[in-house]
């Protein structure tokens, strides 16, 4: 039934227009179309007056085959309906009707965005079409929002989960009952829809990769001089992201040196890691929750060569976001918030756009130059320029100068085997000395024979959390000054 005009008029966002064949009044109409599509919906009635007096007008084929060629002329195509209301007498109104929130906000028309202001019509600024850009990258359909299909609960790796709650409860940032069973956890985390796995479920907790998740991998190497003509080690491997992120951490101790000095005064020597351990985990982090995980060929990579230290992310800066804003104030714009929120849960992120800042920050205090940020054939790239190798040779932890020969790919989530390198070496050392009761960082780096606490020590420690390994004794203020480790589990060996 063809509803009537009174109603239309009466209700919704309108806008009226007397139509009469001409091609700038159609023009006009379709501007007006365009804004309300780029905001809450709307109305046009062609052949109403703008005091709501209705007048109708002459409809005819032609009229109908020129709203056709102009449909032509939205980017992205836009879906509206067309009403015929007639009048008698052979007059008409025309109702071009448009609904608003549209995954595809903003929509242009002729190559102009317009937008609705009051009662008028105007273009859109381009702050505010590169604004409308951001919120259509980071709205409500996402590549880690979407089912996963054929994903069941038997692919998500339940002690994954449970070491990721732990560490969150460990924060602060999961408060009240949990229990343990997966469906809840899973619902809790944010990663599961009515009863189905989501794609980010995959990508934090997922057991299987292959085929149809090649994204979730980390590619590693080191190559010797400045350029990627020779291995020294490379790795390639598919794992959840949280072990990525523990597997670079470790891949980075094994290769970078430890420059230590003798200052005046004290009778050891001072270790000072090649760069500040938290401002390489931060950058490692932010590939893992900030890369495309739509490019199905991407991966998170980090390239380790004498000169420098390179970590690639798939995929370009989210929309409003440029390298040179990184180094100052900016927004949080975050591509995968899911999976951006289980990492802060963790304790892993803030969520407040300051990551890049405090890298920066903590490159200046330790001596070391600030990372430059770029976008290179469309990646993310942060290059850290700092000296790797010794003057005339290699260093790093536990690199021989020569090549060696490792495979390309490892089995999934299987990290390949190695000799026990200082990392795991002091995992052992921490765990012994947690095994007579809970001991503060200070009381552990003492027990490890370490003046102060140092930068490994604090990544093994957070490591060994995020396994759920090592707990916090006073998990509801992770910043106390009375804050101690525990072993979780005293008893395993």
């Amino acid at each position: 039934m063809t509803p009537s005009l009174p109603t239309l008029v009466a209700s919704g966002e309108n806008a009226t227009l007397e139509f009469k064949r001409s091609t700038g009044e159609l023009r006009e109409a379709l501007q007006t179309l365009c804004a309300f599509a780029n905001g809450a919906g709307g109305r046009v009635l062609i052949g109403v007056r703008p005091g709501g007096e209705v007048v109708g007008q002459q409809v005819s084929e032609q009229t109908f085959l020129e709203i056709a060629d102009a449909r032509e002329k939205f980017e992205p195509p836009l879906l509206f309906e067309v009403e015929r209301v007639d009048l008698g007498g052979g007059k008409a109104v025309l109702v071009l009707r448009v609904d608003g929130q549209s995954d595809s906000v903003p929509f242009t028309f002729d190559g102009r965005a317009y937008e609705r202001v009051e009662n008028t019509t105007r273009r859109m600024s381009q702050e505010g079409y590169e604004a409308l850009l951001a919120d259509r990258a980071h709205g409500r359909r996402r590549w880690e929002n979407q089912v996963a299909e054929e994903v069941t609960l038997k692919d998500v790796d339940r002690d994954e989960v449970l070491r990721i709650v732990e560490a969150a409860r460990s924060t602060g940032r999961l408060v009240g009952p949990v229990g343990r069973s997966l469906p809840d956890l899973l619902d809790r985390l944010g990663v599961r829809r009515r009863g189905k796995v989501l794609r980010a479920a995959v990508v934090l907790f997922g057991r299987r990769f292959l085929p149809d998740y090649p994204q979730c991998e980390l590619r590693l190497a080191r190559f010797r001089g400045t350029d990627k003509t020779e291995f020294l080690d490379q790795r390639h491997v598919r794992a959840p992201a949280f072990k990525l992120l523990e597997e670079a951490e470790l891949f980075c101790q094994r290769h970078f040196p430890l420059p230590g000095r003798i200052e005046p005064g004290r009778l050891q020597r001072v270790d000072r890691p090649l760069l500040p351990p938290d401002a390489m985990r931060e950058i490692l982090v932010n590939a893992l929750i900030h890369r495309d995980y739509a490019i199905a060929g991407g991966a998170v990579s980090l390239a380790i060569f004498d000169d420098r230290v390179e970590v690639w992310s798939a995929g370009r800066f989210p929309n409003g976001i440029t390298p040179s804003v990184l180094t100052g104030a900016h927004p949080s714009v975050q591509r995968n918030p899911i999976i951006a929120e289980v990492f802060h849960r963790a304790g892993l992120i803030e969520k407040w756009g300051r990551g890049t800042n405090r890298v920066v920050e903590m490159c200046r205090a330790a001596g070391v130059k600030p990372p430059e940020f770029a976008e290179i054939a469309g990646a993310a790239v942060v290059t850290f320029r700092v000296r790797v190798a010794a003057e005339g040779g290699t260093a790093g932890l536990g690199v021989e100068s020569r090549p060696e020969s490792r495979p390309e790919s490892q089995p999934e989530s299987q990290p390949e085997s190695r000799p026990e390198s200082d990392a795991g070496s002091m995992e052992s050392r921490l765990r012994e000395a947690l095994r007579s009761g809970p001991l503060s960082r200070a009381e552990l780096a003492r027990a490890l024979g370490q003046r102060t606490v140092s930068g490994q020590l604090k990544v093994v420690l957070r490591a060994l959390m995020l396994r759920g390994i090592v707990a916090y004794t006073v998990p509801e203020k992770p910043g106390s000054r009375l804050q101690k480790y525990r072993l979780v589990d005293p008893g395993a060996g």
